[in-house]
């Protein structure tokens, strides 16, 4: 729910700021939000508050930075894209195509020599038939913020790849604050060199900026780690996919959004291929 209605959050941000300032200054925001829970757990196990903490080994320890560093550069153009196409589309569309990640990781898989079953492929032609449905209006033509989004669910979809092979060897809530420091350098860095930052505008964008660093950043990301403990992945991913619901829910509640009936069409589409492809399947004894 919280990643969801953050769609709305970085769409009324826009009214602010530019696309790379608001990434930058919601990252560090992020950051920030997640050094309170580090201390906590360091107090909690007996042991002294650290960035790094006690990795145990120096492989554990530089995968934690390496696993940090590259998820934020990821991250950072990620989100940037994200951003972007939203400047550009709905929340709604933005939400339902940012989800298609959960279809894009297995296919992606198959450059890793990962299996991919008929039943995945068959999810992925039903989620871009829902998309052609979503995007394309009477014209045929894409809309540029939706190609953006797209791009970015692709993004998305290597983080969560390249998140799997340093997870298991590092701290999650470590490795998450590291990424957003690391792409909120990036951001800012980029907003510097393409926007204009004004302390104003900053102040004016408050409440999406909060909203989106600490809720989406900082709390969402802890729920998910704490959640996933006691909940089998595949609910999970259910579960965290409902975050296209709840995006289209609240640009139609908040942002007073419309959606046409072929594209209610190709939201249901999509949804639909989301959830069969989460779906256990049986394996050949």
């Amino acid at each position: 729910m919280i990643w969801g209605t953050a769609f709305v959050a970085q769409k009324s941000g826009l009214d602010y700021l530019g696309p790379f300032t608001f990434n930058g200054v919601r990252s560090f925001i992020g950051g920030l939000a997640l050094l309170p829970s580090i201390v906590l757990i360091d107090i909690i196990n007996g042991q002294r508050p650290s960035l790094l903490g006690s990795c145990g080994s120096e492989e554990r320890r530089l995968a934690l930075i390496k696993g940090g560093v590259y998820c934020g550069i990821i991250l950072g153009i990620a989100s940037s894209l994200q951003q972007y196409g939203i400047k550009y589309t709905s929340v709604g569309k933005a939400g339902f195509i940012t989800t298609l990640y959960i279809i894009i990781v297995p296919l992606l898989g198959v450059f890793f020599r990962r299996k991919v079953g008929i039943v995945m492929w068959f999810c992925s032609v039903l989620a871009i038939f829902g998309m052609y449905l979503l995007c394309f209006r009477g014209g045929g033509s894409l809309n540029v913020g939706d190609g953006l989004v797209f791009l970015c669910s692709i993004v998305f979809s290597l983080h969560i790849l390249v998140v799997d092979r340093f997870a298991p060897h590092a701290d999650g809530v470590r490795m998450s604050c590291i990424q957003f420091w690391v792409a909120g350098v990036i951001a800012m860095g980029c907003a510097l060199l393409f926007e204009k930052v004004v302390w104003r505008d900053l102040l004016n964008a408050k409440w999406p900026l909060l909203y989106a660093g600490v809720m989406s950043c900082g709390v969402a990301y802890t729920l998910q780690i704490v959640g996933q403990k006691s909940v089998h992945p595949v609910v999970a991913s259910l579960l965290m996919s409902l975050e296209s619901v709840f995006a289209a829910l609240s640009g139609w509640v908040i942002l007073h959004e419309k959606l046409r009936g072929t594209e209610l069409l190709g939201c249901a589409i999509i949804f639909i291929a989301v959830i069969i492809a989460q779906l256990p399947v049986k394996e050949k004894e």
